[in-house]
């Protein structure tokens, strides 16, 4: 359909489209509003982007329903299987859409039951609190970099995975005239500031390859990790498997590890010494299997094994996960061991997936 055709139909919706933060009519005093809203496109099932905002005046155990429009459609997201995203405790929500032409958001109780497909957005009433909808952006304001012929979005956002909360900035992340990516930790207004990047499709079951140059050198509480995560849903620890090199503080640490998800039971996790030089690390994921080995590339050509793992408990299934690296600092939550003193960089020659 040509975008002057979407444009009218638009004009019938029950919400009216006025911009990227336009609020719509609600049963009650709840509000919905945009923080962040994905990029204008005429759809793409393999392409997603994050969208984010905040409730004001929502009541416990309500949540939001996601749409995005193709065509003179409205389809559920991030999943049929995932219809809903949570409401954090200071009302933000935040979850991965494919791309279209508008998005919605839709406040509702938990009984409600999403409808997969909408000719158009429904009414407050029925379960149905509050519904807003936002035009796409002419721009994402999310960063991108394209990097082993794939497209990766730069974290910005901060995170607390590590044990504090660890500021992102996209200017640590770039990718060389060689085609390496590099992930740093840079020390700006006297914070160390770290780096993330998440591919913006997923992928699935099949055999991840990272190929890394030297990480022997990082200081004992820098963190260096590939990993799958699943914005969609908490549900199998967001589908999270990951291969870390970190030594956690502790210089008497072995560096390295091959962990599913909760790394709290002894049988989900490997530790390893992870030796300098090129390493290739390898995930291969099937269905009620992980394995996992990390290799020495040698200049020759061959590649001597350091160690594989193989993972049969406690395997997700594939969802909405994403690929994601990610390079952060460590804080001891009793403070007793080493933080970091240096910036450091680590770069990623090539990632390769196979089906």
């Amino acid at each position: 359909m040509c975008f002057a055709a979407i444009l009218a139909l638009t004009t019938v919706l029950l919400v009216v489209l006025t911009g990227c933060h336009k609020l719509a009519k609600s049963s009650s005093d709840a509000r919905i509003s945009f923080t962040q809203v994905p990029q204008w496109s005429l759809g793409d099932l393999n392409q997603t982007d994050v969208i984010e905002g905040k409730v004001n005046g929502s009541q416990p155990g309500q949540q939001i329903v996601l749409y995005s429009k193709t065509g003179d459609r409205w389809w559920l997201q991030p999943r049929l299987n995932s219809p809903t995203t949570p409401i954090l405790p200071d009302g933000v929500w935040r979850n991965e859409v494919q791309l279209g032409t508008d998005y919605a958001a839709l406040l509702v109780d938990p009984t409600y039951h999403p409808i997969a497909v909408l000719a158009a957005l429904p009414k407050p009433g029925r379960g149905i609190d509050t519904v807003a909808a936002s035009r796409g952006q002419e721009q994402s304001s999310s960063f991108f970099v394209n990097f082993s012929g794939l497209q990766w979005r730069v974290r910005k956002a901060p995170s607390d995975r590590g044990g504090a909360v660890n500021p992102y900035d996209p200017r640590n992340v770039y990718v060389d005239q060689a085609g390496a990516l590099h992930l740093q930790i840079v020390n700006r207004n006297h914070q160390w500031s770290c780096s993330e990047v998440n591919l913006t499709r997923s992928l699935g079951y099949g055999t991840y390859s990272f190929t890394v140059e030297d990480t022997s050198h990082l200081e004992p509480a820098m963190m260096f990790g590939m990993f799958t995560w699943d914005f969609s849903t908490d549900r199998e620890n967001h589908r999270e498997f990951d291969i870390n090199i970190s030594r956690w503080g502790d210089s008497a640490n072995q560096n390295a590890e091959f962990v599913v998800q909760p790394a709290s039971e002894a049988i989900n996790m490997s530790r390893f010494e992870a030796p300098a030089g090129r390493l290739k690390h390898t995930i291969i994921w099937e269905a009620g299997r992980v394995t996992m080995m990390t290799s020495r590339l040698l200049t020759s050509g061959r590649s001597v094994l350091v160690s594989k793992h193989v993972f049969t408990s406690q395997v997700p299934t594939a969802g909405s996960e994403s690929v994601r690296m990610t390079f952060f600092v460590y804080s001891d939550p009793n403070r007793k061991l080493s933080t970091i003193h240096n910036r450091a960089d680590v770069v990623v020659d090539h990632f390769e997936f196979l089906p």
